[in-house]
């Protein structure tokens, strides 16, 4: 099945009828299609054709049209030879956007290491050992992975910090896969991720934002193997 063929299957179905006005509908647009492209549903150099979307959602061009100007201006997706298509990320995109991860996810731990309740401490350890015990399914790996780095993101307590990753995570979305496909990643992130809780748990700033940035350059290296080798 082609590309093309593909996305006329994935995003039927009329956007539900609630709130009123333009600007109400083209949000709704826009969300639906964020999902699809965060799901996988929407894979990276896939036409977006502006009429059949709207034929599909049940809405007019419009609001199709200016939801898929907002994901271009987010660089989710671009103007290729054809018309909009998701964005495909290059080798440089790649380890710009892991730079601004790692930024991000060692200023989360070290906010965590300073800020983390009690309560935030238990849910660490839970999520921590929900993933060393989620065995070598990618997919779940991938899952209680986001788990457990949400939950940091939560223990920062610091809105414009999770606002920041909230959108950096939308623009992961378009790297394909999981980096625990590479066989070996999933015992390493487990070491990794004890690393990151146990500085967390002794309040130990340096050291949370030190293992939470030697992750993600892990993880970097993991994504490269996986799209480049």
């Amino acid at each position: 099945m082609s590309r093309d063929a593909k996305s006329s299957n994935l995003v039927k179905g009329a956007v539900p009828r609630r709130g009123r006005g333009v600007n109400s509908r083209r949000s709704q647009v826009y969300e639906i299609l964020l999902e699809r492209l965060k799901s996988g549903e929407l894979q990276p150099g896939m036409r977006l054709r502006e009429a059949e979307l709207a034929d599909m959602l049940e809405v007019s061009r419009t609001p199709v049209r200016e939801a898929l100007a907002r994901l271009q201006a987010r660089g989710l997706a671009e103007q290729g030879a054809s018309g909009v298509v998701v964005a495909q990320l290059t080798r440089a995109q790649t380890f710009e956007l892991y730079a601004m991860r790692a930024a991000l996810e060692g200023t989360a731990a070290r906010m965590a290491a300073e800020s983390a309740t009690s309560v935030d401490l238990d849910m660490l350890r839970l999520t921590a050992e929900r993933f060393a015990a989620s065995g070598q399914g990618a997919a779940k790996l991938a899952e209680t992975n986001k788990q457990f780095h949400d939950v940091i993101v939560a223990s920062a307590h610091n809105r414009y910090l999770a606002r920041m990753l909230a959108d950096l995570t939308d623009s992961l979305a378009l790297l394909p896969n999981t980096t625990f496909a590479k066989p070996g990643r999933a015992t390493e992130a487990v070491d990794e991720h004890r690393a990151i809780l146990s500085a967390i748990e002794t309040r130990d700033a340096d050291a949370a934002e030190n293992a939470a940035r030697q992750h993600i350059e892990k993880a970097l290296q993991a994504r490269l193997s996986l799209m480049f080798d």
